[in-house]
């Protein structure tokens, strides 16, 4: 049984009210022996305790996306064949554009949300360079299969969890596809395809993106496995023009690192409460190493750079949660290094979903923008898209989402710099 599924939510939910209804019934009933009877009561409130337990786990993992299979809760599943020295391009000097093409099979995901707005694809992917097997989840945009665009190419985003994090939330706790649908449709946003590939590929460790030979090639599963299966299954446009990453928190991090340190596979980045020091997430693989530690921290990255990377940073945070980080990336950069800092003031919640969900839709509309797509209207309207959501004259009276979202306003953060 799924640890996501409906049937374990539901079955947890009829156990819960089996344990509450037992010693309602049986308290004063039981018989036997003082012991026996003792024990048995002990028993009823120990299983009400532990169903109860359960069911809130299950609601909270469900809503926060954050272990997608058995195996990732109990830390007994891996998803590395091999890591290969694949080098520090981390192709392992293959040729890739003479690898065959490999059509995938796709078959309808389920969980929250995988079935809204068109519905959310998944396949098995066997990474041919990273020695990564895991699966991808792709949306398609409104467009995609509508007679009027069957010869168009369509930009791509990459999505990225934090940690521990499923590959599914993106879609089933942030909505992306269905707060983004509606917009796309319009005219308001370009229709991106949208991919999620699970970034869990060892148990309790957070392999990021760092490529580290004989455990693990993160960086090149991401960078390059994901986008070629993408390429080759897809009507896409190429690299790096048509293609960003997007991430929230260690996912975050990893969106502005894989950016920076692939501007030739990347154009834009988005992180909401990210950060830039692998040492933040304690369970980081790239952490645990000085030399991997420099190597995937993208602040470093950019004031080592021989050119700066012709790439655009949307940086998100909040004060002592990726706010400060996202002002060192600024003024690290140097042209045509372009990075847009949003202040999220502490009023608008904590490093929870709930705080990223409202980021979505402003974050697309910078990245329409930034990758210089020209928002379509195929599916009931036109319109182009056009710069990020201004921001509000003051937080004064705003509501959750417009905090969230970056839409109050700039003058206590620059108080705080």
């Amino acid at each position: 049984m799924s640890l996501t599924g409906t049937p374990f939510l539901y079955t947890l939910i009829a156990l819960s009210v089996v344990a509450v209804a037992l010693p309602l019934l049986a308290w004063s009933r039981l018989r036997g022996p003082r012991v026996l009877r003792a024990a048995a009561r002990v028993l009823m409130l120990m299983f009400a305790q532990g169903t109860a337990v359960a069911l809130v786990f299950v609601v909270v993992n469900n809503s926060n996306g954050l272990y997608d299979t058995w195996e990732d809760l109990l830390g007994t599943g891996t998803h590395v064949q091999q890591a290969a020295d694949l080098g520090v391009d981390g192709t392992g000097g293959i040729a890739l554009d003479r690898l065959p093409k490999v059509a995938q099979k796709f078959t309808q995901a389920e969980g929250p949300g995988m079935r809204a707005a068109g519905g959310v694809r998944v396949t098995d992917v066997q990474g041919r360079v990273s020695g990564v097997n895991a699966e991808v989840y792709v949306w398609l945009p409104p467009q995609y299969n509508e007679p009027a665009y069957a010869h168009r190419t369509f930009p791509v985003v990459e999505l990225l969890p934090g940690y521990p994090g499923s590959a599914k939330s993106w879609y089933g706790t942030l909505h992306v596809h269905e707060q983004l649908a509606p917009l796309m449709r319009a005219g308001k946003v370009a229709p991106f395809i949208l991919v999620a590939p699970r970034t869990t590929l060892l148990p309790g460790v957070d392999t990021g993106c760092a490529n580290v030979p004989g455990t693990v090639n993160a960086d090149t599963w991401l960078s390059i496995d994901v986008p070629k299966m993408v390429k080759d299954n897809f009507r896409v446009q190429s690299a790096p023009k048509g293609w960003a990453v997007a991430g929230y928190s260690s996912g975050g991090h990893c969106a502005a690192k894989l950016a920076v340190a692939h501007p030739d596979r990347y154009r834009a980045a988005v992180s909401l409460s990210g950060y830039s020091d692998p040492m933040v997430e304690r369970n980081s693989l790239a952490a645990q190493d000085p030399e991997l530690r420099r190597a995937n921290n993208p602040y470093l990255l950019l004031g080592k750079a021989a050119v700066p990377p012709p790439v655009a940073l949307y940086l998100s945070g909040q004060p002592h949660d990726g706010y400060e980080a996202a002002l060192a990336l600024r003024r690290e950069a140097k042209a045509p290094t372009a990075v847009h800092v949003v202040y999220i003031p502490s009023s608008a919640g904590g490093h929870t979903m709930a705080l990223w969900r409202p980021q979505v839709v402003p974050a697309f509309r910078w990245l329409t923008t930034q990758l210089d797509q020209h928002a379509v209207g195929g599916v009931g309207g036109g319109g182009k898209g056009k710069g990020a959501t201004p921001h509000a004259p003051s937080n004064d009276g705003s509501k959750h989402a417009a905090l969230a979202s970056g839409s109050a306003s700039r003058a206590t953060a620059e108080r705080k710099r």
